[in-house]
């Protein structure tokens, strides 16, 4: 299996480096972009170097490298995750604005009809940012936002940012045991409706 990940730079670099932890871990051909707004937010949010998020792909670009195999529509690929996925970089996707290589394989996925996710992690959203990622869905990415569930009361950092890259390599078609899966209340479990605290929902 062949994925093209793509780091901007957003907020939220965890989620691309466990992504590729993951997909590393699992014999993955991973192709990787990382701006140079996302080396900086390596080293401002981690604890992990850049040299150390390159040594987990397969093939590192230069973000500026319009030659690179990822650029064509005749490298074939299973999809691409552009995680995280700023505002400036979703603009340029929503706006088919070829600035720079993860831009332009970004939309090279799309016009292949392949998959495309998109991770934001942006709070709060302003008009604009809701108008881009409506015109990224509406171009046929899948938007995942950075939004992890609580259901399996996470204890960690990690088990947070593992529920996002569950769900992102469960588009890919990637098995995985990064979460519990929900199955339903346990048997005898709480009855929200019938709670004696009378709670509205």
């Amino acid at each position: 299996m062949r994925v093209v990940v793509g780091m901007s730079g957003g907020s939220g670099v965890i989620y691309g480096i466990r992504l590729l932890e993951v997909l590393k871990e699992r014999g993955v051909e991973v192709h990787l972009v990382l701006t140079p707004a996302a080396g900086k937010t390596v080293v401002l949010e981690t604890e992990y170097t850049v040299e150390y998020v390159e040594s987990l792909a397969h093939q590192v670009y230069k973000h500026m490298d319009i030659s690179a195999a990822i650029a064509s529509g005749t490298f074939v690929t299973n999809g691409m995750v552009v995680i995280p996925c700023s505002m400036k970089t979703l603009a340029g996707i929503a706006h088919g604005y070829e600035e720079n290589l993860l831009i332009r394989a970004a939309l090279v996925t799309l016009k292949e009809r392949r998959t495309l996710i998109l991770v934001p992690r942006e709070t709060p959203l302003s008009i604009p940012h809701i108008r881009n990622l409506l015109l990224a869905a509406e171009s046929g990415a899948i938007v995942v936002p950075a939004m992890p569930g609580f259901y399996n009361r996470p204890k960690t950092i990690k088990e947070i940012v593992d529920h996002i890259v569950g769900k992102v390599l469960d588009l890919l078609g990637i098995e995985h045991d990064l979460y519990t899966r929900w199955t339903g209340p346990p048997k005898g479990g709480v009855h929200l409706l019938e709670s004696s605290s009378k709670t509205s929902l």
